[in-house]
């Protein structure tokens, strides 16, 4: 049974239909929130609310678009709700920011500002090519997989990707 029958029936309440789109969706959306996130605790917690999103949510899906790409559209707002809610940057002490000693070397903001270029290269990207950037490079999936889990073309995905690192690494460049 394909994901969009899947769906029309979660809508109805049927549980089984449910598990049977957890189970045939479930490594994918994890590995897109685990390349978001980059916290395996967070990625579960985030994991966990789409699952529930999508139960509750399941009748306001329009058969335009395909299924996985609705999954990830919820996996990804909810991700941008957990850290708006974080305040990953009004957390971090001045303490953290700077090292106990001078000239010492300071991770967090190194990390941070990697995150926060990489965060902006991906910003330049259209939708699908961020999409297919993160679950090929950021989670692993090959690209044969990113193709099924996007429902497109082998040699879409693989041109899509190709276009997204010029970008980046265009971006990466001019900044």
């Amino acid at each position: 049974m394909n994901h969009e029958e899947l769906l029309r029936r979660v809508s109805l309440g049927d549980k089984e239909a449910f598990h049977q789109l957890y189970l045939s969706t479930d490594r994918a959306v994890y590995s897109f929130i685990l390349s978001v996130m980059k916290n395996p605790q967070d990625a579960e917690e985030v994991m966990q609310e789409t699952y529930m999103k999508i139960w509750t949510s399941a009748s306001s899906y329009q058969a335009q678009g395909k299924p996985l790409a609705w999954i990830f559209t919820i996996a990804r707002n909810l991700c941008y709700m957990r850290f708006r809610d974080q305040k990953r940057m009004a957390d971090i002490g001045l303490d953290e920011l700077t090292g106990e000693e001078a000239g010492e070397v300071c991770l967090p903001l190194e990390n941070l500002a990697d995150a926060m270029v990489l965060k902006a290269a991906l910003d330049h990207l259209k939708e699908e090519e961020r999409q297919i950037v993160l679950l090929h490079a950021g989670s692993g999936l090959k690209h044969r997989e990113v193709a099924e889990a996007l429902g497109m073309p082998l040699a879409t995905v693989l041109s899509k990707y190709n276009r997204a690192l010029k970008k980046i690494k265009q971006y990466v460049k001019e900044e």
